[in-house]
């Protein structure tokens, strides 16, 4: 079994509130939700134009997390409300 994390730094736009701040944020998450991975909002809780978002997926075949994970941050990496700052991925194998 492979296991892979990604964390995505994310920059917000005109956000001004921490409330704003969820009501760009609940669609990404939900969107991310749909390609099957565990995703959360892990970092920045209190800070307005910064988030961090957490992406975990499990698989039998390494190529297939690679794949998922490729997708998600393309995918947030889309988003014109918001700008990708930083993406960092971990693999954990059966050797682990």
């Amino acid at each position: 079994m492979y296991l892979g994390a990604l964390e995505l730094d994310i920059l917000l736009g005109d956000v001004r509130s921490l409330k704003e701040k969820r009501s760009v944020i609940r669609p990404v998450i939900a969107a991310l939700a749909r390609y099957g991975v565990s995703v959360a909002e892990t970092g920045d809780h209190d800070v307005y134009r910064r988030t961090e978002i957490g992406v975990a997926v499990a698989s039998s075949d390494v190529n297939h997390v690679n794949e998922i994970l490729d997708t998600c941050e393309r995918a947030v990496a889309a988003r014109p409300e918001l700008q990708l700052l930083a993406a960092r991925r971990r693999m954990f194998g059966p050797e682990d």
